[in-house]
């Protein structure tokens, strides 16, 4: 599997229900791509726990060719031309809890890490795999933990259907519009 994030930054005066009214419109339209694990429309307001205005959807993918799929169609291509060329990172998937009701999320967060020189690596996943099942008992209700080999870095990406207790962390919070899975 892969896990793929691509991130607009918008201007701080932007006006964030315009996303959200696109993610209502459009949202439904890849609740049953081919090859697609999870999407999370994601959205972030300035001020809200977040420094600046986001629109920054979190893919699941089961393999490469579902994920060239998506990105050399009409979907992605109308997506750049509302937004710009954004640049798109991929992360290959250690652990995934993608259940079905994933879909009722109104909350993630998502935490970049880096991975440091000559660090074991079945260390850290096994570390990471033990915070996703912590997290998951203290009310994630999907998570992702994956790492990318290139830049050394490792994303823990969550879903809450409701804003846990620990929302103040240092981690990015959004909320979300929508969720599709096959």
């Amino acid at each position: 599997m892969i896990a793929m994030q691509y991130s607009f930054t918008l201007p701080a005066d932007y006006d964030m229900a315009i996303v959200r009214r696109r993610i209502a419109e459009k949202g439904h339209s890849l609740d049953h791509f081919d090859g697609l694990r999870l999407k999370a429309y994601l959205h972030a307001t300035r001020g809200d726990q977040s420094a600046e205005n986001l629109y920054a959807p979190f893919y699941v993918w089961s393999d490469s060719e579902a994920m060239q799929r998506f990105l050399g169609g009409a979907g992605f291509q109308a997506l750049t031309q509302a937004f710009g060329w954004p640049s798109i990172r991929c992360w290959q998937v250690w652990d995934a809890y993608l259940p079905p009701h994933a879909r009722q999320a109104r909350f993630a967060s998502r935490e970049t890490r880096a991975i440091a020189p000559y660090t074991p690596l079945d260390e850290l996943r096994s570390g990471a795999r033990d915070a996703l099942q912590r997290d998951v008992e203290r009310g994630a209700v999907a998570a992702v933990t994956a790492f990318e080999p290139t830049s050394w870095t490792w994303v823990s990406f969550r879903l809450f259907d409701e804003t846990p207790p620990f929302a103040a962390d240092a981690r990015q919070w959004y909320g979300v519009g929508h969720v599709s899975q096959p």
